[in-house]
Parts: structure tokens; sequence; C-alpha cells
């Protein structure tokens, strides 16, 4: 029978190759929902019966000998259900702050990478009538689009009490020897550079497609290069493997009220926030704000055809964070003028062109790489800001109440902040290094930023119109649809678990 396996993109490695023993690479978040949690036997039914639509879930990583080439992925020939979905119950009398202890926890364990790298938490003794789910699942399986898209066989639109379906029947396929694959992995070294050049000469191909988007993102590129490294901040340095969570929530028509307000996206505004939450948070821990901070912001490059696809397809920009602004009105309109220049200048199209360099480069190049970036800071700290859908899901028929994503945390970076908009909130979720013990007074000073733009914008509304009109031109009536919709939580989206 003939083997089978699948090689991971460089990006997908370059995240295995980041992770060491303090540097965890796994996504995750904490899902509470209401109503009695459902008996185990169930929710491991449930997933037995839609994992054939995410078959990633069954297969793990393989590594080439020798690191002759990217690492792929085999099915897994001893796959076990509830090795990856466990079962738990926080200490009475439970709670919100018990159950954000157990997920800094979790998300400090890294995954074994000799079996498929995902786990799921069912736990109980929430209290309120709630439980949660945590999950855990690495980087090079999937970024933060494509895990929304995964969630979709867990969730549902509707609450339904009908046992799922019975799951298809799964084979492992065979996976290839050691020696073939590094022979295979040798020859595509070779010939692959080769062919892509053959191909780009015919019209309407991939490989044309790729060299353009390679060559587009050259000039953008040297801007990058230019940026130097992100500036001293408290923020940025040596962590340890442990963790802390934070979780709230802001709602999300109020983010849009100021959207309306002072123009930009809602991304801005959740931009703005957040610099002004790390301003009030650095003065009140007496540290000296100094220049810009600089945030890296994950971009999906996921097209509508690429939607329940695997791995990651995402590039990223980089934002200044003005935290050194007192003005909360101008604090906004720095980011949005920021934003606007790096969408102009092509800032993520050149990020995504190096990734697509990395197909080419030797595989001992890609650790270089990760080992470099561990000791280099070009941003202080990663920013993700997902959107989920508007309307309620439903898992075994319990409605989801909030979900609140983690971003992992890279070398050097102390705090990460994941945001995942639904249901008429943005859920925030907050990872930090263990030594950060103030990681809750980070939650309230976003908060409180965003409540100041709120008065703002209701104390002196012709002030905010007149800053906003000053920079971006008139104001279209906030009844009016326009463009920015576009940046709007997209409902097809559903939030991962």
């Amino acid at each position: 029978m003939a083997t089978w396996f699948e090689r991971l993109s460089s990006l997908d490695s370059l995240f295995l190759e980041l992770e060491d023993r303090t540097t965890h690479m796994h996504v995750g978040a904490v899902a509470v929902f209401e109503g009695k949690a459902p008996p185990y036997r169930d929710l491991l039914q449930l997933i037995e019966a839609r994992l054939d639509q995410v078959p990633r879930y069954r297969q793990r990583v393989q590594f080439v000998p020798f690191k002759q080439g990217r690492p792929v992925w085999i099915d897994e020939s001893q796959f076990d259900l509830e090795y990856h979905v466990r079962h738990t119950a926080l200490p009475a009398p439970g709670g919100g702050e018990e159950l954000k202890r157990l997920g800094g926890r979790l998300f400090s364990q890294a995954l074994d990478r000799d079996k498929p790298l995902w786990e799921l938490w069912l736990v109980e003794g929430l209290g309120n009538d709630r439980f949660a789910v945590i999950s855990k699942t690495h980087h090079c399986m999937l970024d933060g689009i494509s895990g929304v898209d995964l969630a979709t066989v867990l969730m549902d639109t509707e609450p339904s009490s009908e046992a799922p379906a019975p799951p298809t029947e799964w084979k492992p396929r065979p996976a290839p020897k050691a020696s073939e694959l590094l022979a295979t992995s040798l020859k595509e070294q070779i010939t692959s550079p080769i062919q892509v050049v053959r191909e780009a000469l015919q019209s309407n191909n991939d490989a044309r497609k790729l060299l353009r988007e390679i060559v587009g993102g050259v000039k953008p590129l040297l801007g990058l290069a230019g940026l130097g490294l992100a500036p001293a901040s408290a923020l940025n340095r040596t962590i340890g493997p442990h963790r802390r969570f934070e979780m709230f929530d802001m709602p999300l028509p109020e983010i849009r009220k100021i959207r309306h307000a002072l123009r930009g996206t809602v991304n801005d505004v959740i931009l703005s926030v957040i610099a002004g939450a790390l301003r009030r948070w650095l003065e009140a821990r007496g540290e000296s704000l100094g220049p810009d901070l600089r945030a890296l912001v994950p971009v999906s490059m996921r097209g509508a055809h690429d939607r329940n696809t695997f791995g990651n397809q995402v590039s990223a920009v980089f934002c200044p964070l003005p935290v050194g602004e007192a003005n909360p009105v101008e604090r906004l309109r720095k980011v949005r003028e920021a934003m606007k220049g790096i969408k102009e200048g092509g800032q993520a199209v050149a990020a995504a062109a190096l990734a697509s360099l990395g197909d080419f480069a030797p595989p001992t190049l890609l650790a270089q790489a990760a080992r470099l970036q561990a000791v280099t800071r070009f941003f202080n700290l990663v920013i993700t800001n997902v959107p989920g859908p508007q309307f309620p899901l439903y898992l075994l028929g319990r409605q989801l109440l909030g979900c609140y994503p983690q971003v992992p945390l890279a070398a050097q970076q102390s705090i990460g902040v994941a945001l995942l908009s639904y249901h008429g909130n943005v859920c925030v979720g907050l990872l930090a290094d263990l030594d950060v013990r103030d990681v809750d007074a980070l939650g309230g000073a976003m908060r409180a930023a965003l409540i100041e733009l709120l008065d703002c914008v209701q104390a002196a509304p012709e002030t905010a119109a007149g800053a906003a009109v000053a920079s971006t031109g008139p104001l279209r009536d906030p009844r009016a649809p326009t463009r920015e919709a576009a940046a709007e939580p997209d409902p097809a989206h559903t939030p991962g678990i």
C-alpha cells in the first residue's frame, strides 16, 4: 500500500522551530457555556462523529532525519480520543477566578509532539449554572481565521438535543519510512525551485502568481527592514514556562459607537484602547512611557476560496501604539493614520512574500531564523483580533456565552492580547508570564480606556467630530453603510474553542 504524508509550509515549520521550554506555540481559548455540563461521553461521541471534517486532528508531525527537509503530517496509527479530550472540575467554590487560574496552568504546558497537537478540556464546577471548555491547538495546525472555521464542526447555530450521528470508519494511511522521507526531502530541495521557474513560463498558474507576489513585496520588504528594533519596554524581558490568564468582555456596540463618531475601523478603536490601557498600566507601575510601542498584528491572507483549509495563511503588520499620547481622541487618530499608511504601504504583502521565500530556503535556515527571533526584539507585544458571528452558537444544546482566546508569548514577550468578537461582545484574553502578577490590572485599564473614549464622544460629540473631520474629511451619517463595514465581524465566521 502506498504511503502518505503532507509537507508543512515554511511558516508552519517555523512555528515548530520557535518552540522551546519557555516559549509554547499553541493557541487556545476558554469558552464559557450556559447550563449544566454535558456528560463527558456525550462530548466524546460528538467529537468522534465530526472528526472526519477536521482530518488534521488525527494526524501528527514526523520530522525528517537530520532536519534535511520541512516536517510532514502523517496519520496517527494509535489515535486515542480520550487522551485529547479530558474531563476536570474546578475546586469549590469554583467561579471565574478559579477558571482563569486553570486556564493559565493549562496554557503553561507544551503539547506532546509525539501525538496530534491538540487538547480539549471539559470543565465543571464553574457555578451559576455554567461550564467551560478549554482548548489548545499548536499554531502549526492553524491560524486565527482557520481556527475559527474548525470550530464549526462542534458548534451549532440552533440548540439541538439530537444524538450525534455515528462516526464514519477511519483507517490511518501508512506513513513513510525515515529513509523514504529523507530521500524525498532531498529531491524536493533540488527540484522545487527549478519547477517553480519552469511553471512560471506558463500563464495562469500558481508559480507565476507566487513570483509576482514575491517581486511585488520587495519594495515594502525594504521598509520592513528599516523599522529596526522595537523600543525598550518593561513588556520585554526573559520569560519562564508558566502563565497567567485574564479574560473579560467589552461591548461591541460601544466600540462601534466610537468608530462611527471618530472614524476608522473597529480594529483601529481596539488598538487605541490597548494603547491607552498600556499607558495607564505602565504609569501605575512607575514605568517610563518612552517612545511609541510596536505591536505585531497578524493579518489573515486567507481568501474566500481558502475557507475550510488548514495550516497558516497569515501575515503580519507592525503598528505603533502611542502610549505617550495623553489625549484619547488624538491617540485614536494616530493609530488610524498609522494603520492607513501601513495598508497603503503593503506591509502585510511584504511579510507574506518573505514567508513565501521560506519555501525555497534550506531547512537549517528556518532553525537559524527561529533562534534569531528568540534574541531579537522586533515588536513589544502581539495583538490579534479575530471576527466572530453576531448570533448565538450552541454545543450539545448549551449556548456559548463567551469565548476568550489566547495568543502564545514569543521569546522576550511577557504579555499577549487576543480578542474575538461574538454575539455583541468583544471577548478579550490576556496571556502573561507568571511573574506579571498584575495582568488583571491591565484588563481593568482596557475597560477604563474604552470608557475614556466613550466619554469623549458623549460629552463633546462636536469636538470629536471636528477631530475626525480634520484628519479624514467630512463625516457621513453613521446610519449609512460605509466601506468600513468590511472590517466588521463576518457573520460567516465562528469562534474557535
